[in-house]
């Protein structure tokens, strides 16, 4: 998979999360700043603090750890299936 395919299964599955059900396409910024972080950590703690920081920065609203260690352990799924298709 090349990086620009992934980026937007990365974009995609980020829209169709809505954690505030505000609806998609309604998180431009804090998905390209999710999509930058996921492509320098590889653990999904880490990765799942990154997308609840940014996502309470933005909306002064603390979305719960566990919900963001799901979104990223299918976001890591995606980067590690692009990886290995070398």
């Amino acid at each position: 998979m090349q990086l620009q395919e992934m980026n937007l299964q990365l974009v995609y599955m980020l829209n169709e999360w809505d954690p505030f059900g505000i609806g998609p396409g309604n998180y431009d910024t804090e998905i390209a700043d999710i999509v930058q972080a996921i492509h320098g950590l590889d653990d999904q703690e880490k990765l799942a603090r990154k997308i609840q920081a940014i996502y309470e920065f933005s909306f002064e609203e603390l979305i719960p750890l566990e919900t963001c260690k799901e979104i990223a352990g299918k976001l890591l799924a995606i980067k590690d299936s692009g990886a290995c298709a070398l």
